[in-house]
């Protein structure tokens, strides 16, 4: 394992800009069973300081050229077995540094079934096949005269015998494939066209019914808009390569003659060049331009994720409303509106269900309902779950809280994304047996307002809708990522072990499923828990686990002051001395830390702890605890603008950004329908990326470019001035026209987005 990492931790190294023996560090600890959390927060001196983005790239990509040479082994193990592997092969498959090209080296080699080069060979026309390569003088036609036999009844068949040969030498050449696929990626077009007859039903396409573009820089949602038009039946698409070359030999043809050194006059030459054209036609192309469209859907996948789990990352640390007394609203017309009411903690208080809006409309009794729970129980925020009928509930309550003396409660349209998977999970029925499904959802935002981060995580990721073409991606590779989000999220802020649900609790660093489910019991049985020491009493849970987990377990009040902080137990010793060089007791110096600031901490350094362990320590004395979470606050939705048809061209509102893509942000401003900010239009400068500017909670100032209401699309814009700017980067597709040219990129309307995206994020 040793030779392994050291062989490993300098590409790593390379690729994630740090130095071999960061990687090496790092490398060796998550292979003892560290977590990615538990190595940024705790192991910098080991790791230079790695954060936890240099981390899980460090993980993947280890992960992946693990595979790699496995797969590299089993190749050689394989090629050795034949008793062809030579030192120069050898080294060849020593060198690659993808799988790809591991693969075009193992083609000639790779155990297949019966071809008809093999056949051809059979039939004795190997020699045929080299006769013609070796002497281009000699005309095809004459050599092949002496080849016939019972097998091989005429010249055709023999000559086609011979092409078939060389055609399989020529389509397992790994350098000439290596410099076909890169001549691909530098010049192939993708092309999507409507399937015939398929116009109507597939309009949501029609960005894509006749359009082109460099394959090297389709924007991953247009790929995957694409792809998914194709395996709903509605699009067809194609690689074209050198479209725009009219010479009758391609320069794919003679790339490939190139490597056979064909070319000029001769009988043998003319005959070879009709061979690398068929060869190009029947078998190469089809191959590489499934390669390439394998890659395409892959890079599109990445951005696809990343986009997602960043999206997930500003939700999970968007900021909490606080242990405030809570009403939960789950907004229905038919069904009525679930209210619920917690406690501070999270705590179920009270239930109701109420029916303002038809059949019933009983608004006075519903409101009255709600006022009088609010008043028995103290409530300070009242959260209303943004769905169906969502304004109208957020109408009923303001008008309620215009009669009611202050202080009254804050209300807050709050996110559903998700809410109705948690009511009828199993957590969810564990947690509330005897509780309505409908009910639990109402529970659900109430608390995801107070704690977004403690609520959420007892979703499935997935499930809560902030990506772009989510269910079109590999949904392992999602998950991997979407937990590694959560994971980082819940040990960045950290967990009260003595109020943390089992959900919350398995994504602390070293923990899962069953060891939180233990800790539970525990606390159940014998009471919270007064320091973190006491976790070595829960069964199963070892000291091993006990270093992963307890510097992101926080305990309140307890015992230790420490164990309140996110000072790892391992360097209390350490932490104590600070205190003792300030001269002040800990709680007394945890609730003033103006001593820290005098201290030099490169004199507390020791053999074991460092500079950066040390800088943290007093940066955690001096706020213990401290959330990183930004603080409170929420959008308010305009008076009288209720539904998109209340929308006009110019309104300055303002609302909630739900989501980030690629493209744009999509911002809640009340209406049931997010409207749309292209990228061109979120600021007023040029903007690559929209999350240089926004992010998902983010609280934003936009204003009305456009409304298409049968289409129920809004286009907003973040720009000062307000005015629309031609879209650059990012931008939606138009068609390039009834016939395939390459040409630059069309660019849509204003604000526009394409149908097929808007879809995607109704899907999502």
């Amino acid at each position: 394992m040793a030779e392994d990492i050291k062989r490993l931790a300098p590409i790593i190294a390379a690729e994630i800009n740090a130095r071999p023996e960061q990687a090496a560090a790092a490398i060796t600890l998550l292979d003892e069973g560290s977590t990615v959390p538990f190595v940024a927060r705790y192991r910098k001196e080991a790791t230079g300081g790695l954060d936890d983005t240099q981390l899980r790239l460090l993980a993947e990509r280890l992960s992946y050229l693990r595979e790699l040479e496995a797969r590299r082994s089993t190749i050689v193990e394989s090629i050795r077995s034949q008793g062809k592997l030579t030192p120069e092969l050898h080294a060849k498959l020593a060198s690659v540094a993808t799988k790809a090209e591991l693969e075009d080296i193992y083609l000639p080699y790779k155990p297949k079934r019966r071809t008809r080069a093999e056949i051809a060979r059979e039939r004795g026309l190997g020699p045929l096949a080299e006769a013609i390569l070796a002497d281009r003088k000699l005309v095809p036609a004459e050599l092949a005269q002496s080849y016939i036999t019972d097998d091989v009844p005429d010249v055709k068949t023999a000559l086609e015998g011979a092409r078939d040969i060389i055609a399989e030498g020529i389509a397992e050449n790994a350098d000439l494939l290596g410099r076909l696929r890169n001549h691909l990626k530098d010049r192939a077009f993708l092309r999507s066209r409507v399937v015939d007859g398929k116009q109507e039903a597939g309009a949501k396409f029609s960005d894509y019914f006749d359009h082109s573009e460099r394959w090297a820089t389709v924007a991953g949602h247009r790929a995957l808009a694409m792809l998914r038009g194709r395996n709903e039946d509605f699009l067809s698409l194609e690689i074209v390569v050198d479209a725009d070359d009219t010479s009758p030999i391609k320069p794919v043809e003679r790339m490939i003659a190139a490597a056979y050194s064909i070319g000029g006059t001769l009988p043998g030459d003319r005959w070879l060049m009709e061979v690398a054209g068929w060869t190009w036609r029947v078998k190469l192309s089809l191959h590489l331009s499934l390669d390439l469209m394998r890659e395409l859907r892959e890079r599109a996948e990445e951005e696809a994720i990343h986009v997602f789990a960043r999206n997930l990352k500003d939700l999970l640390l968007a900021a909490p409303a606080g242990s405030r007394a809570t009403m939960g609203l789950d907004p229905g017309i038919r069904t009525g509106v679930k209210v619920a009411v917690v406690d501070g903690t999270g705590k179920l208080l009270d239930t109701a269900t109420v029916y303002p809006f038809q059949p019933r409309n009983d608004l006075r009794g519903a409101q009255a309902e709600i006022a009088s729970l609010i008043r028995k129980h103290k409530v300070e925020l009242i959260a209303i779950g943004n769905g169906t009928a969502s304004r109208e509930t957020e109408r009923l309550v303001a008008d309620m809280l215009a009669d009611m003396p202050a202080p009254k409660p804050l209300k807050v349209i709050v996110s559903e994304a998700g809410a109705s998977v948690y009511s009828a999970s199993e957590a969810a029925a564990t947690e509330f047996p005897n509780l309505d499904v409908s009910l639990r959802g109402a529970v659900s935002i109430a608390r995801r307002l107070q704690d977004p981060l403690a609520e959420l995580v007892k979703i499935e990721p997935k499930s809560i809708g902030v990506g772009q073409y989510q269910h079109d991606v590999d949904q392992s590779r999602l998950a991997r990522a979407l937990d590694a989000v959560v994971e980082d999220a819940v040990n960045a802020v950290g967990v009260d072990l003595n109020t943390a649900s089992a959900s919350l609790l398995a994504r602390v660093s070293g923990l899962g499923a069953s060891l939180a489910e233990a800790i539970i019991a525990h606390r159940n049985e014998t009471g919270p828990f007064k320091s973190r020491k006491e976790l070595l009493k829960v069964p199963r849970l070892g000291n091993r686990t006990f270093e992963q987990c307890a510097g992101f377990l926080r305990i309140p009040n307890g015992a230790e002051p420490l164990d309140a902080s996110a000072v790892h137990p391992e360097a209390y010793g350490v932490a104590k001395k600070i205190v003792a060089a300030c001269g002040r007791d800990v709680r007394a110096l945890m609730s003033d830390g103006a001593a820290l600031k005098a201290l030099n901490p490169s004199v507390f350094v020791d053999d074991r702890f460092g500079l950066p362990t040390i800088r943290d320590i007093i940066a955690e004395l001096e706020k213990p605890g401290r959330d990183p979470r930004p603080g409170f606050k929420t959008a308010t939705f305009a008076d009288g603008v209720d539904d998109i048809k209340d929308l006009k061209p110019g309104m300055l509102l303002e609302g909630t950004v739900t989501n980030v893509a690629a493209f744009g942000a999509f911002v809640d401003i009340g209406v049931h329908q997010d409207g749309l900010v292209h990228v061109s239009q979120l600021a007023d400068k040029f903007v690559k990326d929209p999350h240089e500017v926004v992010k998902a909670g983010d609280v934003v100032k936009v204003r009305v470019v456009e409304v298409d209401v049968p289409r129920k699309r809004i286009s907003l814009t973040m720009r000062k001035d307000g005015e629309a700017m031609a879209p650059r980067g990012n931008s939606q597709p138009k068609s390039t026209g009834k016939s395939f040219t390459p040409k630059p990129q069309a660019k849509p309307a204003v604000g526009g987005f394409g149908a097929a995206l808007a879809e995607a994020m109704r899907r999502k």
